[in-house]
């Protein structure tokens, strides 16, 4: 009988072992548990803030494409605008063009009167007289070339004649070679 009791005792010293390593199992199981439930909400949450963060991209695009098309759209120029430009195009050309005509009327206009107040009569004398100092001043110059050529005409001459060059001490003609 002590056998047996010790032999239920030594069981139950081995159960009660066996339920706390079970305890400790249990305990990390659960723990285990509630990580993996944690990390698998936190994964649906991350799903759904991109889910969400897609959703504001697209509405994002579009409206960036809306905008785009808005500018597109006004920087077309409507048919009314365009019309109302050529109309005021149209006219500023027209008024110009009538500024042109009556600047060349007045230029006009200028010259007859020009004409009507100098004499071409009276203008001829004075003319003539011009001309005439004209041809003597001409006259003068070709003259004084001619003489200047007729010294210089000499044919063969190449090298410039050097001046006569006198001894300093007893002043007799020296002659001097030309280089070259």
């Amino acid at each position: 009988e002590e056998k047996q009791l010790k032999h239920i005792q030594a069981t139950i010293v081995q159960l009660r072992g066996d339920y706390e390593k079970l305890s400790l199992v249990t305990g990390n199981l659960l723990d285990e548990h509630h990580e993996k439930q944690e990390a698998t909400k936190a994964l649906f949450q991350s799903v759904e803030r991109l889910e969400k963060e897609k959703a504001d991209k697209e509405d994002l695009l579009q409206g960036i494409d809306e905008k785009a098309d808005k500018a597109t759209l006004a920087g077309k120029v409507s048919c009314s605008q365009f019309d109302v430009s050529m109309e005021r195009l149209s006219e500023m050309i027209q008024e110009i063009q009538s500024q042109m005509t009556a600047q060349e009327q007045s230029w006009q206009q200028l010259k007859e009167e020009m004409a009507a107040k100098v004499d071409h009569m009276m203008l001829r004398p004075f003319q003539q007289q011009l001309v005439e100092q004209w041809k003597s001043i001409l006259e003068k110059k070709l003259k004084k070339k001619e003489t200047a050529m007729k010294v210089d005409n000499a044919a063969g001459i190449k090298t410039q004649l050097l001046p006569h060059y006198h001894c300093l001490s007893c002043d007799q003609p020296i002659e001097v070679k030309v280089p070259g």
